[in-house]
């Protein structure tokens, strides 16, 4: 996945993991994702992992879940640039999409697969309605 997206090689988890975190969750509360999904979108299985991170927004990510965050982050501005009201660019996600990538379903159910490929996947094809990287 050579994309301009990638993770910079000499990223820091341990300094990067709590902004990565905290940031998580606010986008999770905006979008009004339940536990479990919260959980698939990072690609962890631990509820105990995950409940830890959340009580102290912080902690040491895999490079795996900062590309996740990264990903879905991407995925957040990229909706609020192409949606400027804040309820439908939160709300696009959890709405049935046409568009061939998500066979009539929505862009959550996609994200939801827990392929890392499918969060990129939804925000190349955002970057690409919105004309093109930022």
């Amino acid at each position: 996945m050579g994309s301009a997206q990638t993770l910079p090689r000499k990223l820091d988890p341990k300094t990067a993991s709590g902004p990565a975190l905290r940031a998580f969750f606010r986008l999770a509360k905006r979008w009004g994702l339940d536990v479990d999904e919260q959980m698939k979108l990072l690609g962890i299985s631990a509820r105990s992992t995950f409940f830890i991170w959340k009580k102290e927004q912080d902690g040491r990510l895999s490079l795996d879940t900062l590309e996740r965050i990264s990903y879905l982050l991407g995925i957040f501005k990229a909706l609020h640039i192409l949606l400027p009201k804040e309820d439908a660019a939160d709300a696009w996600i959890k709405k049935p999409n046409t568009a061939p990538i998500f066979g009539g379903k929505n862009a959550l159910e996609r994200m939801l697969s827990g392929h890392v490929s499918d969060l990129y996947v939804v925000r190349q094809y955002l970057d690409t309605q919105r004309g093109g990287w930022a």
